[in-house]
């Protein structure tokens, strides 16, 4: 799919059924491809880091996700059918797993979390295979040993909740040595399922509020909010000079 631009970042404008299906094939041909799901604050971040911007512009699907990349497409004269939220399309490829005997990696969070993850995924998702956990506590040196406890574990999907930049970062310094086919960072998925982080009600996420409930319940984000009026005036004034 061709991607149009936001502020400089390519973005594809799949709905969830299309890039589900999309990857469903990647897999399937053992082709390997990376996947951002891309909102405001990432798209911001591009602005500001070069390194990051050219990580994100080289991943083979950048995704809409949130109500800002949204409308953000949409002003700039794209057709963007709908948001694809990285933590739906996780539950979607975890559905998809368990149908066609994919397996998964969790990788991410502190200890414990992605393990509580994983037991919530099989007993929502019988007789998916998630193959391997590891937490998102390490350092350089542990790297090699994280890769090959990866690709040991016969993974097709990596799902790397190690917050932006940093999985994305790490996905793109390592891809080359992974054997998944799906690699895609995922912010606090696993917090959310294993109940450590409570999710929008799903009118305030209808309602592109899900930003004020995530605000009311973690206060300390309000540094990183400032990245959303910060995008909107940017598209506003810049947008058409990076399409």
């Amino acid at each position: 799919m061709k991607a149009f631009k936001i502020l400089g970042v390519p973005v594809h404008a799949y709905t969830m059924q299309e890039v589900v299906a999309e990857l469903d094939k990647k897999i399937a041909a053992q082709e390997q491809t990376f996947v951002v799901t891309a909102n405001a604050e990432i798209i911001m971040a591009c602005q500001e880091d070069d390194s990051y911007n050219d990580i994100v512009s080289k991943a083979e699907i950048v995704l809409p996700d949130g109500a800002g990349a949204v409308w953000a497409g949409r002003h700039l004269g794209n057709k963007v059918p709908e948001r694809v939220a990285g933590f739906d399309l996780y539950l979607e490829l975890m559905e998809l797993a368990s149908k066609k005997g994919y397996k998964a990696f969790f990788f991410g969070s502190a200890p414990g979390v992605a393990e509580i993850a994983k037991e919530v995924c099989e007993k929502r998702y019988p007789g998916v295979q998630i193959v391997g956990t590891r937490n998102g506590y390490f350092k350089e040196l542990d790297e090699p040993e994280i890769i090959q406890q990866i690709n040991d574990s016969g993974a097709q999907m990596l799902f790397a909740a190690l917050g932006a930049p940093k999985q994305e970062k790490w996905l793109a310094a390592h891809r080359d040595k992974l054997n998944a086919s799906v690699l895609m960072g995922i912010g606090g998925s696993f917090d959310v399922l294993a109940g450590r982080m409570e999710r929008a009600p799903k009118w305030m996420q209808d309602a592109s509020l899900e930003w004020l409930f995530r605000l009311y319940k973690q206060p300390s984000r309000f540094i990183r909010m400032l990245a959303l009026p910060k995008f909107v005036i940017e598209v506003y004034l810049h947008g058409d000079k990076h399409c």
